[in-house]
């Protein structure tokens, strides 16, 4: 059997009682997904440091996956490495000059690194750089955009990735963020995804805990 973990999405939970939105999971989640947008690498703004320090604080024993929007990794980075969350994913196409140092950066802090990808963003730019990665994130709606529909051909990158990870025997996990719900959650997990991101399909439900339940055991191969 393969486990696919689950990690909701708090950008869709109640901006003004994240706490309360986190009980509302009932401990039925894998990871919690926290998005960070600078309002210039994508046209929304979101959560800041603080609220990382304060997700980690509250909920040391629970798997934080930060996930970077942003632009000036050399200025932003070094905050949110302090913070110490589990894993912190940066994007390919922001300043990728910088990427493999960034990468390197906060693997060297003991926190776990990833890569995200746009969905105009091919596999093969990021190949250099998939033996550091812990992570590859595929975005399968366009980043900092909500409502969007899931873009089906990011199913096409997961499974690409699935290969070079076989193929060069990687260790990274592969998630995916954008557009999930009840009617693709089963064939994102059949694709290959280990970890998938759902926020509104989670958090617009009455029971967003009894809705993590059912979906772990439909993910169950």
């Amino acid at each position: 059997m393969r486990k696919t973990l689950l990690a909701p999405s708090l950008l869709a939970a109640d901006p003004l009682n994240l706490a309360g939105g986190v009980e509302s999971l009932r401990n039925n989640y894998d990871w919690l997904h926290l998005d960070i947008m600078d309002g210039h690498f994508v046209r929304n703004m979101s959560f800041g440091v603080d609220t990382a320090a304060a997700l980690c604080k509250k909920l040391p024993d629970s798997f934080i996956d930060v996930h970077l929007m942003i632009d000036r990794l050399e200025v932003i980075l070094p905050l949110f490495i302090k913070v110490k969350p589990s894993l912190i994913t940066i994007h390919a196409e922001t300043e990728y000059h910088l990427l493999h140092a960034s990468l390197m950066q906060i693997k060297n802090a003991g926190i776990k690194c990833g890569i995200a990808l746009c969905p105009a963003t091919p596999v093969r730019n990021i190949e250099s750089v998939l033996n550091l990665a812990d992570l590859v994130l595929i975005m399968s709606v366009t980043p900092g955009l909500g409502g969007q529909k899931f873009i089906d051909n990011s199913l096409d990158k997961v499974r690409e990735l699935v290969s070079l990870r076989e193929v060069n025997k990687f260790s990274y996990l592969i998630e995916i963020d954008g557009g999930v719900n009840d009617n693709n959650i089963v064939d994102i997990a059949k694709a290959g995804c280990d970890v998938i991101v759902a926020g509104s399909a989670v958090f617009n439900n009455d029971d967003p805990g009894e809705w993590l339940a059912k979906v772990k055991e439909a993910l169950i191969f």
